[in-house]
């Protein structure tokens, strides 16, 4: 039975905290499918969308783009989903299909996307509708608020890898927090060789990518023990740039993973000279999606969480903005909390 009226977590403006609403629960249009929210990942991209460093919001907005849920309903063109189905719901909800960006398979550039939690209704809520050829099947492992961090951070953080050059060994990440995390066990699974930079009073950070499997960790600061061949920053600090830069062996490559990151400051051509590089990366195509869950599956990817209640998202993403959080926050509906 599915109720008319569900609780939902609600951003009236930026600048302004959650307000825990009741609304209607969304119906499905034609190529929808209605999904019972299990968990919904907690994102730096959400803090981003608050503060109103991202622009443009749909208002009022339910936030969240980390999603793994059951479906209870589907339109009638919603393809292969059935009720009962396992499903995730990623940053990328709709594209056209039709831009010169999609024409040339780069449907994380479309003209015209939609983004979850961003320009439609997310996850923070009990029940979200989604398009069912931007969500991805969910194996029953990852039905659960462990699963939920996957559908973001271990997405983008697997897009970001995949712009490495495969024959690199030595890698660092700024910024060990969820995405950070995920990527460390695919490394290992390669037989990689990770360094972990934090920020500088982050000791427990630190020991925690230790446990993980990283080779070294230390502040973004400080010099690697080895010239690395590549790194992704995932902090939103643009000042990482050139620090990772310097940390750079010849042809090494830089990889900016965030959808937001603060002004880059100047820094002397020496640093990107020797055929250093830097790119960023931008949301990511059903393809990552694909492939990721592949992946995860056979490096059998553990996620660490920090569980909230639905109603405590405000709690969730300030120990966020804090840097409190070892691995990754995750929001479990009211009702359900204590079950799970």
């Amino acid at each position: 039975m599915i109720p008319s009226t569900m609780l939902a977590m609600v951003l009236e403006a930026p600048g302004t905290p959650l307000q825990l609403r009741e609304v209607p629960v969304p119906v499905p249009g034609d190529n929808q499918v209605l999904i019972r929210i299990i968990a919904c990942g907690v994102c730096r991209t959400d803090l981003h969308i608050m503060d109103g460093d991202l622009r443009s919001p749909k208002l009022p907005l339910i936030p969240g783009h980390e999603i793994v849920g059951v479906i209870v309903a589907s339109g009638r063109d919603a393809g292969h989903f059935k009720a009962g189905d396992l499903a995730g719901v990623p940053w990328l909800a709709f594209t056209c299909g039709q831009c010169r960006y999609c024409r040339k398979g780069q449907e994380n550039l479309c003209e015209n996307a939609l983004f979850t939690g961003y320009t439609v209704n997310g996850g923070y809520a009990e029940y979200v509708t989604a398009h069912a050829q931007y969500c991805f099947r969910i194996p029953p492992v990852y039905a659960a608020p462990e699963g939920a961090p996957l559908l973001c951070a271990g997405l983008i953080g697997y897009r970001s890898w995949r712009m490495i050059d495969p024959m690199a060994q030595y890698i660092g990440l700024y910024g060990f927090g969820a995405a950070a995390h995920i990527l460390t066990q695919i490394a290992r699974y390669a037989h990689k060789q990770i360094y972990a930079f934090t920020r500088k009073d982050d000791i427990g950070g630190q020991e925690f990518s230790l446990q993980l499997g990283t080779i070294w960790a230390g502040s973004s600061d400080q010099q690697p023990p080895v010239k690395l061949d590549a790194a992704i920053i995932f902090a939103p600090d643009g000042r990482l740039v050139p620090a990772a830069l310097s940390s750079l062996d010849k042809g090494g490559q830089l990889v900016c993973a965030g959808i937001h990151m603060s002004d880059i400051p100047s820094f002397p051509y020496q640093l990107l000279w020797e055929e250093r590089s830097v790119r960023s990366v931008a949301n990511l195509t059903r393809e990552d999606g694909e492939l990721f869950f592949d992946i995860a599956a056979k490096a059998t990817i553990q996620t660490t969480i920090e569980r909230f209640k639905l109603s405590q998202a405000n709690e969730a993403l300030e120990r966020l903005r804090s840097g409190l959080i070892k691995g990754a926050a995750v929001l479990v509906p009211d009702a359900q909390y204590q079950m799970l």
